[in-house]
């Protein structure tokens, strides 16, 4: 359904269904999710018997939970870190420490209840994309879980992750090719809840996180907590670079809106008759499968409407490929302030992407494109720089000095964990 068709009427009419999860159709609606499993048959999150305990929940977008986890783990041996997301039927089924069915996370108050007591014997608690970590429990309120979080004794981030707290209005002023413009995009409704999550975050008095540098536009008081991907696994042996054959040029339009799919795919097709470059889609490839496809690729086309990079571009840096796409500048500048760095995806809009295609392809020699893009991933998103992030401004400030007791009323008594 794309609600730019339906009356503002119609539209009022959802967005209030959807504020409303305690009334009689949000209580509905959630049912519509499925039935929870069996009482007692879901499992809540464990932890090693460490002196920091780590819970990063509720999402895992791109399987980024699970991969912060992994990296603070790696980074510290006292901390025990584990993630818990809730399984979104059709998703990408991304590894996770604990994924709940759908069902369960919304309909089930003794699973929530259960998950809250084990969340409590975590010593620090990562809240992602202001999802409710305990699903309809307390009224589906974030700010009321957290609370519940903070009362006993469990120090509570928050941590932002893309529409969950970038504003359109924003996003429209400053990039000529935002997503938001697409037609099949209603943004209104994306414009409320980043304002409302923007509001909760900067009042909460918490430490804040986003996962890409373009955020820091709509939440400039965040830390940049760079998304993680292991180099080893996009490292499959590249297909032999034959004498005049085509450029390989791949595109996976995870949200073609998103992407800016339709932008493209008309001059890559047009490329592709031409002879100038071998173009092709990937679409539905299970994740098992992508290294392969990686290596056989000489580009990776990325984003075009975001203004950003993540995940996908860093896979692709890792797994050889030259990335092109359209960043900011100040998303570019974020990357060379935090790192010193510079940015190593090729510099492409829908104006210039055939230009910069055309110039590609009468490169003979992709190596030094390939070389700066493992270099810059080994460097910035192998999950060291998440950890340090998390670390440094969180669980284990460099200062020294023990974080102030998150328990309303408390002295600074304790010691920081793993101090």
């Amino acid at each position: 359904m794309n609600r730019n068709t339906l009356p503002r009427w119609a539209n009022s009419i959802i967005d209030r269904i959807a504020d409303s999860p305690e009334s009689a159709v949000g209580r509905l609606a959630a049912k519509r999710l499925g039935r929870p499993a069996p009482i007692g048959s879901v499992p809540t999150t464990s932890f090693d018997d460490r002196p920091t305990r780590v819970l990063i929940a509720p999402v895992n977008y791109s399987g980024q939970g699970r991969a912060w986890a992994a990296a603070l783990e790696a980074a510290d041996a006292s901390i025990s870190a584990r993630n818990m997301a809730f399984d979104v039927p059709g998703g990408f089924s991304f590894d996770a420490d604990l994924v709940v069915p759908v069902g369960t996370y919304h309909n089930d108050p003794d699973w929530q209840r259960r998950q809250l007591e084990a969340a409590a014997s975590a010593t620090h608690v990562l809240v992602e994309a202001e999802e409710p970590p305990f699903g309809r429990l307390f009224g589906r309120s974030v700010a009321a879980q957290v609370a519940a979080l903070l009362e006993r004794g469990v120090s509570t981030a928050y941590l932002g992750h893309g529409v969950d707290v970038r504003l359109p209005s924003r996003h429209m002023e400053a990039n000529e090719w935002s997503y938001f413009r697409d037609p099949s995009v209603y943004w209104p409704r994306a414009e409320t809840l980043a304002s409302r999550n923007i509001d909760l975050l900067r009042s909460s008095g918490l430490p804040l996180f986003v996962s890409t540098p373009d955020l820091l536009i709509d939440l400039p008081e965040a830390v940049w907590c760079p998304v993680a991907v292991h180099p080893e696994r996009w490292s499959a042996p590249r297909r032999e670079d034959a004498p005049g054959r085509r450029l390989r040029v791949v595109h996976a339009p995870s949200i073609a809106a998103v992407k800016g799919t339709a932008l493209i795919v008309p001059i890559l097709e047009r490329l592709h008759a031409e002879g100038v470059i071998e173009f092709s889609l990937i679409q539905g490839v299970p994740s098992a499968e992508m290294p392969a496809r990686l290596a056989a690729a000489d580009v990776v086309l990325d984003q075009f409407r975001l203004g950003a990079y993540g995940v996908v571009a860093c896979e692709a840096m890792a797994a050889g490929c030259v990335v092109m796409g359209h960043v900011s500048e100040q998303a570019r500048a974020a990357v060379r302030e935090a790192s010193g760095l510079d940015l190593p995806i090729v510099e492409a809009t829908p104006d210039t992407l055939e230009a910069e295609l055309r110039a590609l392809a009468e490169v003979r020699d992709l190596e030094p494109h390939r070389l700066a893009g493992r270099r810059f991933v080994r460097e910035l998103h192998d999950g060291r720089s998440a950890a340090r992030a998390l670390l440094d401004h969180w669980i284990a400030p460099q200062s020294g000095r023990a974080p102030a007791d998150p328990r309303p009323g408390r002295e600074e008594t304790d010691h920081a964990p793993g101090s």
